[in-house]
């Protein structure tokens, strides 16, 4: 049941317009499990980030179904997608478009029509980004940060609700190129796809190999997913929890920090648009838990997604495995 009060929302018609969609996110889900095995985790950090209006980083080896994935939950939301392969070869006129010379057959005049590219989509899986040269990566950072492209002095709007969830495989590094830390920035999660359970697996071989292959059901629409990404604006946040964000966020810089573990393995923290995008997930968590209100849950749960891409590890910490997950759940240990 969803819990609310009714400072936050403003009639009791908006109220029963916003219950009625929290209603169906478990529905979603559900849609979504019909063809996804386990990874509910990351199932649940995509949607989050959609909710919040951000983009996501979702990493994993080969056959982990990074890309079935997404395409099943764009079915179940009635959205548009589109997949792009991130190759070397690969320039940003692939992805965002480009002008094409055109004849108006009445006046046989000729003019240039711009062609909208792939980008042009709700949900766009960008597959491999590390793949493509930084020229091409860095096409995307107007459009994650703006939601629109600009093209010979001409400005195109993004559709809405917009979503870029960029993949990439932690192993066969050769021939790639890491995004650099303000692209990486620009991603509100970064996910971590683990091996699912040996049940689960089994369940994999059961399901995936036969004929049969289920209907997904259109759960929500656009303009039903616009209206949740409000919601999730409104979702009350108490103030000691916004202090405990910021000093969870402020403690990640080793010339802030009092942590002795930070000051050690760590070359730099997170920067403010961390503790804005954990305040905003920890909102859209609860909303997909059917709350209008922030509990602490929802920040330990989000800190790992949103903080593990935002802090940068020294050389001495890299040979010694030691990640920013590490610092994070050290961190935490201490809040």
């Amino acid at each position: 049941m969803v819990q609310t009060t009714s400072r936050h929302l403003e009639t009791s018609t908006t109220t029963s317009h916003y219950r009625a969609l929290v209603a169906k996110l478990p529905l979603l889900k559900a849609e979504i499990a019909k063809v996804i095995v386990g990874q509910q985790d990351a199932i649940e950090e995509i949607l989050i980030a959609l909710l919040a209006s951000g983009h996501c980083l979702l990493e994993g080896v080969p056959g982990l179904a990074k890309t079935l994935m997404v395409k099943t939950m764009s079915e179940a939301l009635h959205m548009s997608f589109r997949r792009i392969q991130f190759t070397p070869d690969l320039m940003p006129g692939d992805i965002v478009g480009t002008e094409i010379l055109e004849e108006d057959h009445e006046t046989g005049k000729k003019f240039f029509k711009f062609n909208r590219g792939p980008l042009f989509a709700n949900v766009v899986l960008a597959d491999e980004i590390n793949r493509t040269p930084p020229k091409t990566q860095a096409a995307l950072l107007e459009a994650m940060q703006e939601k629109s492209v600009t093209y010979g002095g001409e400005n195109y709007p993004l559709p809405d609700p917009f979503l870029i969830i960029a993949t990439q495989n932690p192993i066969e590094q050769a021939g790639t190129y890491p995004l650099p830390e303000a692209q990486l920035d620009r991603f509100l999660l970064y996910i971590k796809l683990s091996y699912p359970s040996e049940e689960e697996e089994l369940d994999v071989l059961r399901t995936t190999t036969g004929t049969a292959r289920p209907e997904i059901g259109r759960v929500l629409s656009d303009i039903e997913m616009a209206d949740l990404q409000k919601l999730t604006r409104q979702v009350h946040i108490a103030d000691e929890l916004l202090v405990k964000i910021n000093a969870l966020v402020r403690s990640t810089r080793p010339e802030n920090t009092s942590s002795e573990y930070v000051k050690e393995w760590c070359d730099w923290g997170a920067g403010p648009r961390a503790g804005q995008a954990l305040v905003l997930c920890a909102k859209a968590r609860a909303v997909l838990h059917e709350r209008f209100s922030v509990i602490p849950e929802d920040i330990r749960t989000l800190a790992f997604p949103v903080l593990r891409h935002r802090i940068s590890m020294n050389f001495r910490a890299e040979a010694e495995g030691i990640t920013s997950d590490h610092v994070i759940q050290e961190l935490l240990n201490g809040l």
